[in-house]
């Protein structure tokens, strides 16, 4: 097993020796920056609307910004566990334990928001989770090294699952906030941001000084090391890129799964969500950060499935094959119920 954070070694400060970029909590403030860029956009989206009197941004009613407190906080504890648990993991594994978020938002979006689910959807739930538990036991069936030890994979993966809990409650609040007050996508992501990005940002200090232990990926062996994360930045030009290449992805990535929300509902961004497993297992097989296991295949299948029934894909399906009786069958039953035809017994 390949873990992401060995793909990116560097020498930290005060001379230490090269080591894996282990730094979650400064990952989370770099993605609570992307977010936070969204607001500026939302901004410049708005002045140039008043300005050129375009109505695509529609007049933004009042609200208070706090509404949004609570969403950022579930996203700051959910987001930085699972930074935590990709260190300890494959990336592939993260991606599709991910998944298990679809259960939760569902069950918290009947409980909380009063949506009722089809047969066909909590068929499709079942499936996507059915879907990655396959596959998350052909992880645990991989081969694994010395320095990647099988129990902290576990480790790893039980975090990723506690913090989808986390997660969902925060989908299921961003649904109601932005359906109840028709706040702009970027500007709900952007607030998410700036409250994210300050805290976090500050909480930095004392985790400076809080002893981690083994739990810990950097040298002084504190819960998050900022100084040595910006001396391995600077010595190391591929950690700056990949971070910037993280910061503006999750800006777009956010602005549109927060676009699905408002459109549809918190439990389909969360199975569409779920498609990107495909991707990131696909590019780790690519770059040989993992290797090949049959399970996966049969996972990614019951995955697909299970979003195809969820989003009503086999509806149109159906109808189709109602449809596609031959002509004759047709033309046959169209005799049969013919009112003008003579019966054989009335005519003799």
């Amino acid at each position: 097993m390949h873990r992401w954070a060995d793909n990116f070694v560097a020498q930290g400060c005060g001379g230490s020796k090269e080591h894996s970029f282990q730094h979650p909590f400064l990952q989370a403030v770099g993605m609570f920056l992307g977010e936070f860029s969204c607001l500026a956009a939302f901004y410049l989206l708005r002045c140039r609307a008043a300005r050129y009197s375009d109505a695509s941004m529609d007049p933004q009613q009042p609200f208070n910004p706090l509404l949004f407190l609570a969403p950022a906080l579930c996203d700051m504890t959910g987001t930085s566990i699972m930074y935590v648990a990709l260190n300890m993991t494959s990336a592939s594994s993260f991606q599709m334990l991910r998944g298990a978020v679809i259960i939760f938002t569902g069950l918290f979006s009947v409980a909380f928001l009063g949506r009722r689910l089809v047969l066909s959807q909590w068929l499709g739930i079942l499936a996507t989770i059915a879907g990655l538990v396959v596959v998350g036991l052909a992880d645990l069936l991989s081969k694994h090294d010395d320095q990647h030890k099988l129990s902290e994979v576990i480790t790893g993966d039980l975090l990723i699952i506690m913090a989808q809990i986390i997660v969902s409650i925060q989908m299921v609040l961003e649904e109601k906030f932005v359906y109840k007050h028709n706040v702009h996508p970027l500007r709900a992501v952007g607030t998410e941001g700036l409250f994210g990005f300050v805290i976090l940002s500050l909480l930095l200090v004392p985790m400076y000084y809080i002893p981690a232990g083994s739990f810990s990926g950097n040298p002084r062996g504190m819960l998050e090391d900022a100084l040595d994360a910006f001396c391995q930045v600077g010595r190391q030009p591929l950690i700056a890129l990949a971070l910037l290449g993280n910061i503006s992805s999750i800006a777009f990535f956010n602005f549109a799964g927060i676009s699905v929300t408002k459109e549809m509902s918190a439990t389909t961004r969360m199975v569409l969500d779920s498609l990107r497993t495909v991707v990131i297992w696909a590019v780790s097989l690519a770059l040989g950060w993992e290797a090949f296991h049959p399970l996966q295949i049969l996972g990614f299948l019951i995955l697909l499935m299970g979003t195809a029934l969820y989003n009503g894909l086999h509806r149109p399906l159906l109808a189709r094959l109602s449809r596609s009786q031959s002509p004759a069958e047709e033309g046959e039953r169209e005799r049969l119920l013919d009112p003008s035809r003579t019966l054989i017994n009335d005519a003799s």
